[in-house]
């Protein structure tokens, strides 16, 4: 929180909302007695938030559906699927610093909000900007507001999450002992009934971050995916309680994150590629066991995630698609799969989200923790770890290596500035808009080439990307003769130049080394990180 237009804070809190109400008004039929969906987490200022944000509606007077109590993420487009609600407000800033605040909007579809319908909101927002009025406390009076736990929501939820378990005995009697911390978020109560919900004995807690804090006092990044900078007193616990898997979730436990200990007392904490392979493969595993068929099934990945799925899907017959990057496009290309007739039984993006079967149309850190428990227990009794099962996944698929991190930058125009140079090339630099990708990225020739920035495919007939096109945002994806697949692109939320970069090769040993060459080049050539002054990501 701070003052100013372009920070949260109460007034731009309001206005959000306000323009919000208005334009779902406008646009969703039978909107306020569908009402809305409002949850928040436990971050200093969230709870007022929530309140302001719940007067905006009901100052209009639509229906509240309240949670009084925290709740993770996954609950708000939960609770719009199960009441049919007219949309939700998750207040939220996920796995963020401490300072950060957050505000999620999904749509009536349980989906998070993509265009028109972004654009059409920050629009009705500038008409509605003159407060309608400060009342935090109509919520708690109000006969307009009800809380969804009143009404069996977190019930029902847990119950679809409870249908996802297939082996209840065995997870009873297994000897295996799993570590959880919530990150000081508000996970650990939704982590414990899930474990109930699959009949597994009580996880060993990290009892210094299992209570909801909103200063995070023991991580400097409240983020599971930072390694084990994150995972430090996570792994003391697991060292002292002989627990051999730990399982994390950021402080809204919508993402996971896992690491496991190997035989030789090594900690391999998985990246968000490896437990999306793991958990695409059990879950097509446990589909065909079902009696489905390969041709009725289908998964999802983003666009930046490793092309893994894709490879099985070639082998195995079942469809995959992958979409842009963040769960609002991997939700909504579900459910137009859905429509197709396919049955989607897994979803992920590399960072750490993933979606098992249909609870919900958004990354789920909660039921994906309890099915990987299941999982975990299954693979012992074939006398495999998740690592060991992993890399026989890659025998049969293929050895995929990849390495993703970041380069920090605040310079706008400087990162404008390197795009329009890997873009337009060195001399030209974007005076003619004359198209000149590198031929060869660490010597290796380029094969392709899709930027979605300015909308060229190099792969398609017509060059135009099938995937949808923003010039809001930097995002470039090349092809290399050696089965490399990277994609370079801004944050959305932060000051960072991302990378995504994978290779597919014969052995890890040597994919590994080849994808070190060109993960180099992308610093050194494309970048030109030390001359542009980027700082790399400190590693642990």
């Amino acid at each position: 929180m701070e003052a100013g237009f372009s920070r949260m804070n109460d007034l731009t809190v309001l206005q959000a909302s306000q323009g919000l109400a208005a334009y779902i008004e406008q646009h969703v039929d039978d909107a306020k007695t569908r009402g809305i969906v409002i949850g928040h987490d436990h971050r200093h200022h969230s709870d007022d938030f929530a309140r302001l944000t719940a007067f905006a509606f009901l100052h209009r007077g639509f229906k509240v559906w309240y949670y009084k109590h925290l709740v993770h993420t996954p609950l708000v487009p939960y609770t719009i699927k199960k009441l049919n609600a007219a949309g939700g407000i998750m207040i939220t800033a996920s796995h963020n610093p401490k300072d950060d605040n957050g505000y999620k909007v999904y749509w009536e579809n349980a989906c998070q909000i993509i265009p028109p319908h972004d654009e059409g909101i920050a629009n009705t927002i500038l008409n509605n900007l003159q407060p309608w009025g400060w009342d935090k406390d109509l919520v708690s009076v109000s006969d307009l507001v009800h809380d969804p736990t009143d009404d069996g929501i977190i019930d029902a939820y847990f119950d679809e999450v409870k249908a996802l378990c297939k082996n209840p005995e065995e997870n009873q009697s297994s000897t295996i002992k799993f570590a959880y911390t919530a990150m000081h978020g508000v996970g650990t109560p939704f982590a414990e009934r899930a474990f109930k919900s699959f009949e597994l004995p009580p996880f060993v807690p990290v009892k210094e971050q299992v209570v909801p804090d909103p200063d995070f006092p023991t991580v400097a990044f409240p983020n599971p995916e930072e390694g084990k900078g994150a995972l430090n007193l996570a792994i003391q616990t697991a060292e002292r309680e002989g627990a051999t898997v730990i399982l994390a979730n950021d402080p809204d436990a919508d993402r996971l994150a896992i690491a496991e200990k190997q035989s030789n007392g090594e900690w391999i904490i998985f990246t968000g590629n490896q437990i999306g392979s793991i958990l695409g493969a059990a879950c097509f595993e446990k589909a065909i066991q079902a009696g489905k068929k390969p041709e009725e099934l289908a998964m999802v990945a983003s666009t930046v995630s490793s092309k893994f799925l894709a490879r099985m899907g070639e082998v195995e017959g079942f469809t995959f698609v992958e979409s842009l990057t963040g769960f609002k496009w991997i939700g909504n290309t579900a459910m137009n799969l859905e429509k197709q007739g396919l049955n989607v039984i897994f979803s992920y993006e590399e960072a750490i989200g993933f979606t098992i079967g249909d609870i919900v149309k958004d990354k789920d850190g909660v039921s994906a923790l309890a099915f990987f428990a299941e999982w975990a227990i299954q693979l012992n009794k074939r006398g495999l770890t998740a690592y060991e099962y992993l890399q026989e996944l890659y025998k049969k698929y293929g050895y995929f290596v990849s390495a993703n991190s970041y380069f920090i930058c605040d310079d706008k125009l400087k990162i404008q500035k390197i795009f329009e140079r890997i873009r337009y090339g060195q001399e030209n630099n974007n005076n003619n808009n004359n198209l000149n990708y590198p031929t060869k990225i660490g010597g290796i020739d380029v094969t392709g080439v899709r930027d979605l920035t300015v909308g060229y495919d190099s792969a398609t007939s017509d060059h135009v990307p099938t995937l949808p096109v923003s010039a809001s945002s930097e995002m470039i994806t090349f092809r290399l003769a050696n089965n490399t697949v990277f994609t370079i692109r801004t944050s959305g939320t932060e000051p960072k130049i991302k990378y995504y970069s994978e290779l597919r090769g014969d052995t890890e040993e040597q994919a590994k080394i080849d994808l070190d060459g060109i993960v180099q080049a992308i610093g050194d050539e494309l970048m030109e990180y030390e001359k542009n002054g980027l700082a790399k990501k400190k590693e642990d």
